[in-house]
């Protein structure tokens, strides 16, 4: 269970725009709590019914006969979410881009409902040498919806 504590910081909308190169539709992020930097965030996505991956109207049952958007969809939500953690770990960050480089122990555990709001919380276990290992926990009202190991290389642009 997510602890109540307030966040160092919060990045809006428009915060994570400048953050991430990700655009709509793909931009699966609509805002990230900073609860220790360089160690934890916590991002929010509000799941809407028209969006093409909760088999909205542009892509009506994409992801089934219930809408709302998918464990793997929430596994990549937690993937753009590390991106806030990581720049409080690089000293320049203006001068760097994250590649992903691989994901494990990925455990898909259903979907965010259309109405619900996910829960994107994201730690950083290590990071040596331009490679950071997180685990990150997709959760809505506390049920686990996601969860995975990943890694993230960090080199100059």
């Amino acid at each position: 269970m997510i602890p109540s504590i307030a966040p160092v910081a919060t990045l809006d909308a428009q915060a994570v725009l400048g953050l991430l190169a990700h655009r709509y539709p793909l931009l699966l992020v609509d805002r990230i709590d900073v609860m220790a930097r360089g160690q934890r965030v916590i991002g929010h996505r509000r799941v809407t019914g028209g969006e093409w991956a909760t088999g909205g109207p542009a892509g009506a049952g994409a992801t089934g006969w219930e809408p709302g958007l998918p464990g793997l969809l929430a596994v990549e939500a937690l993937a753009q979410t590390s991106a806030a953690l990581l720049m409080d770990v690089i000293d320049a960050p203006e001068g760097v881009i994250g590649y992903f480089a691989g994901f494990e122990r990925v455990r898909l555990r259903g979907r965010a409902r259309v109405g619900e709001t996910l829960a994107l919380e994201v730690t950083l276990r290590a990071f040596k040498r331009g490679v950071a290992k997180l685990r990150g926990e997709a959760r809505v009202e506390g049920r686990v919806v996601a969860r995975a190991d990943f890694t993230t290389v960090v080199r100059p642009r």
